[in-house]
């Protein structure tokens, strides 16, 4: 049965300083993030990956290069995998967002006005190419198994519109840095396979 495979990229500096990076460039993998790539390509040889995509912000394509170093495959940037525009917010320090103007990652969940008006990409959106890209492979690949290399909200948009979620939620979920979230897709219809799936040894310590 043909899967779907998301993998978040590995940890990267933006994650350590808790910064909004967004699209903006500098921030790449941290030294652990680049071995839990390397890991979770040795947990991916079984899988028999057909086809790797990724998002063209660079910690989640090295993550995606150094994954497809260890399956044999190369990597296709595409631009549907992107993290999403933070708008007024890119660069700025978790706590000065919280301290101005409240929780924002929930606001974000619930459509609320202010992500709009400071030019956040909206969880809408993100879903939309989400599902565009999902549908793209799962006609050009049909019957394989693809692999999408992205950011955290991208995936999440995925889980919402197979769960739906709350808001709440889906604020409060955490896709793990190097972490597969599997679908299966049974005729046209995907169902949920699982979630933060990584090697054995991370759980005790996340």
């Amino acid at each position: 049965m043909p899967l779907v495979i998301f993998l978040r990229h590995g940890q990267a500096k933006n994650n350590v300083e808790r910064i909004l990076a967004g699209r903006t460039k500098g921030f790449p993998l941290t030294d652990l993030g680049v071995n839990q790539a390397e890991q979770i390509g040795n947990f991916l040889k079984s899988f028999n990956i057909s086809k790797i995509y990724c998002s063209p912000i660079e910690r989640a394509e090295h993550t995606a290069k150094i994954v497809a170093d260890k399956v044999g495959l190369d990597c296709t940037i595409d631009e549907r995998l992107t993290e999403i525009e933070m708008g007024k917010f890119s660069g700025m320090h978790y706590d000065t967002m919280f301290e101005k103007h409240g929780n924002v990652f929930l606001k974000f969940y619930q459509s609320h006005p202010v992500v709009e008006q400071n030019g956040i990409e909206t969880f809408a959106s993100v879903k939309n190419r989400v599902l565009d890209m999902v549908s793209h492979c799962s006609k050009k690949h049909d019957n394989e198994t693809v692999l999408l290399v992205t950011h955290m909200d991208p995936i999440k948009s995925m889980i919402s519109n197979i769960l739906q979620p709350r808001p709440e939620s889906l604020y409060e979920m955490i896709i793990r840095n190097a972490s597969l979230t599997i679908l299966k897709n049974e005729q046209s219809t995907f169902s949920m396979v699982a979630i933060n799936s990584m090697n054995p040894e991370r759980y005790s310590d996340e």
